[in-house]
C-alpha cells in the first residue's frame, strides 16, 4: 500500500473515523467511474477539489458531490478571496496527493476545507482514499468531520 493510502488511514484514525480502505478492480479516476465501481449513484462520490486563492496563494479543500459543480463566487465568498484551479505539481508537493487520488483526509499541510451540503442527505458516500483507485466509505457529517470541513452550499 502506498505510503499516501497509508497516511489517510492514520488520518482517519487520529480524527476517530473508522474507514476500511478498499481498491477497487478498475479506474475511479472520475466520479463516474468511482460511482460503478462502488455500487452506488454518482451523488454519492465526493470529489476533492483544490483551489488556490489568488491573493494568498493559500489551498483550499472543497468536498463536492460527484454530479455537481463548485460555484467560484460562493467559495470565493467563504475563503475571502477569488480562486483559480491549483497547478497539479503545487497540489502533489503541498499536500501529498496526485490529482485524481486526492482524498478529504490525510494532506500534508493544513488546509482549510468545506464541504457541499448536498453529500449530506446521504447514510454513505464515497470518496478517494490518497491512491489510484483506492476509496473509502463514509458517513457524510462523520467525513466532514474528520476533514475539519465546514458544511456549506458552495455549489451552482
Amino acid at each position: 500500500m502506498s505510503k499516501s493510502v497509508e497516511r489517510v488511514r492514520q488520518a482517519a484514525h487520529a480524527a476517530g473515523l473508522d474507514i476500511e480502505i478498499r481498491q477497487m478492480a478498475d479506474s475511479t479516476h472520475t466520479a463516474e467511474d468511482a460511482a460503478i465501481q462502488c455500487g452506488v449513484t454518482v451523488a454519492q462520490i465526493v470529489k476533492s477539489l483544490i483551489f488556490q486563492g489568488a491573493d494568498t496563494e493559500n489551498l483550499y479543500l472543497f468536498l463536492v458531490s460527484g454530479p455537481r459543480k463548485l460555484d467560484l463566487d460562493k467559495a470565493a465568498r467563504l475563503t475571502g478571496e477569488a480562486l483559480h484551479k491549483a497547478d497539479p505539481k503545487h497540489v502533489r508537493k503541498e499536500t501529498g496527493f496526485a490529482i485524481g487520488g486526492v482524498s478529504p483526509l490525510g494532506h500534508l499541510i493544513g488546509i482549510k476545507a468545506y464541504a457541499d451540503e448536498s453529500l449530506m442527505q446521504f447514510d454513505v458516500v464515497w470518496a478517494a482514499a490518497g491512491g489510484t483507485n483506492f476509496v473509502f466509505p463514509s458517513e457524510p457529517h462523520a467525513l466532514a468531520k474528520a476533514a475539519n470541513a465546514r458544511i456549506a452550499d458552495i455549489t451552482g
